[in-house]
């Protein structure tokens, strides 16, 4: 293949630099589940005439210049490097298979990427497991791009399963109506008043979690030391769309209120079987937020553009929210996890302390440089409980050169961190993937309470009449 090797125009990201650190090495995991086997799926060539061209930095490496400043270097490509065809034992049943793919999934994400080569690998399971046909595991640095950045990429090498030409749609990213402008002075200044007490609040609270406060030590959080070289081990399980709808309709909330209420209750309950103690225990997740101002994904080609409204890059920030504590009252109506997440979330976007965090951490990166930044980055997820992210994917099926993909979901490994929850939508189907530290979290535990989680509220949910608003 023909790369030319140049310096390319802009330098790496300070994020980028954040994410590829001597203190932090951050992962994004993607698995995509097909409906038939994948070994008459042409790999090379898709990669070669499909996924490279996406983007210059899936040809490069990141080098230091002369000025110590980080830089994207395009190289030659070797792909088969870049391509890994496990072999598991014949003869095996789907069980057994199901296992060897989890063993195989949670070790190549513990595993370091070579940095002198592009930073991304694809795993090809042409096996049948508990959940797909045959399955394949895409490996990103972040340093390359956040999950929308990803997300894009991958679109763009997939296609409508039921007509190619048609484009795929997906449900608005779009969090709720903006204020109007029409509101009364006293209304107004209210809510002015009521945003800088906020922004104060949240600023401080984040400065402190980041280098002085943590989390109380629980279930789920086993200390300040971080778990970035322990075992983990990724699963998932699956919701209806349509049911958390119905929720959303019947609360008068937002479907990310529901969601959001649903992790944290169903994370409270494992918590309580573990330690009754930890109920209430000081907890806080790191939610990642999407900064773009953009209500879906758009082109590659429109990312790249250097005034795209969506860019590609890491745009994505940190938001501290407190894990609504679990008490009796809450144990006998769950609703109130969801009215309490909506809260939360509502008074979190009265607030400008996340911005002022990112140029808090601009400010810090040019007076200290980024590794200080990517040390306090590191704090920051040791000192919290869990990270939690989510993406919006198609609501029609895709497929991959004629090959359907029945399901899809991603994931973060390589941060010191012993839980990750990330969301992803895909054809009616909410998919919550858990990354968990093997042997301090259980994770079947943990899926069954998020379960019991999900039918409390549903049925709770169920005997408030859908005109009836909270």
């Amino acid at each position: 293949m023909e790369h030319q090797k140049e310096y390319l125009a802009e330098p790496v990201s300070p994020v980028g630099q954040y994410f590829n650190s001597s203190v932090l090495c951050i992962y994004i995991i993607g698995v995509l589940e097909f409906e038939v086997p994948i070994d008459d799926l042409q790999t090379y060539a898709l990669l070669k005439d499909v996924f490279l061209p996406i983007n210059p930095r899936f040809s490069s490496i990141m080098v230091q210049d002369k000025d110590g400043e980080k830089q994207w270097k395009q190289v030659d490509v070797n792909l088969k490097d870049h391509v890994n065809i496990p072999i598991f034992p014949a003869g095996e049943t789907v069980e057994l298979h199901d296992k060897y793919f989890h063993d195989y999934l949670s070790s190549i994400s513990m595993e370091q990427l070579p940095q002198s080569r592009p930073l991304w690998e694809i795993h090809m399971i042409n096996y049948p497991t508990a959940d797909a046909s045959s399955t394949i595991i895409f490996k990103l640095h972040h340093a390359l791009g956040d999950g929308y950045s990803l997300m894009g990429a991958l679109l763009s090498c997939l296609h409508r399963a039921d007509d190619p030409c048609l484009p795929l749609s997906f449900p608005s990213l779009k969090q709720s109506k903006p204020e109007p402008s029409t509101k009364s002075f006293c209304r107004k200044f209210s809510w002015m008043m009521s945003s800088a007490f906020n922004t104060v609040s949240d600023f401080g609270w984040s400065v402190l979690k980041s280098s002085i406060i943590s989390d109380d030590k629980t279930p789920i959080r086993f200390g300040d030391d971080g778990a970035d070289f322990q075992p983990i081990s990724i699963s998932s399980i699956t919701f209806s769309i349509d049911h958390i709808k119905d929720i959303k309709s019947r609360l008068g909330v937002t479907i990310n209120d529901v969601i959001t209420g649903i992790v944290f209750y169903g994370t409270r309950l494992y918590m309580q079987d573990m330690d009754s103690k930890s109920k209430t225990s000081h907890s806080t997740a790191l939610v990642l937020l999407n900064t773009r101002n953009i209500e879906g994904y758009q082109s590659i080609n429109d990312m790249l553009n250097t005034k795209a409204k969506g860019p590609w890059g890491n745009k994505i920030t940190f938001l501290h929210v407190p894990i609504p504590k679990l008490n009796e009252k809450k144990i006998s109506n769950p609703l109130e996890f969801i009215r309490d997440s909506h809260n939360i979330i509502k008074r979190k976007k009265q607030s400008f302390g996340v911005v002022l965090t990112g140029t808090l951490l601009d400010i810090e990166g040019k007076l200290r440089g980024q590794e200080a930044v990517a040390k306090r980055i590191r704090g920051t997820l040791t000192k919290s409980s869990a990270v939690i992210s989510n993406l919006v994917g198609p609501v029609q099926q895709m497929a991959l050169a004629n090959h359907p993909v029945k399901g899809l979901c991603f994931t973060l490994a390589g941060g010191p961190e012993s839980l990750v929850i990330s969301i992803m939508s895909y054809m009616g189907v909410l998919r919550v993937t858990f990354k968990t530290e093997k042997d301090f979290i259980d994770e079947q535990k943990l899926k069954s309470c998020m379960q019991s989680a999900f039918e409390m509220i549903l049925q709770a949910a169920m005997e408030i009449p859908i005109e009836t608003k909270h």
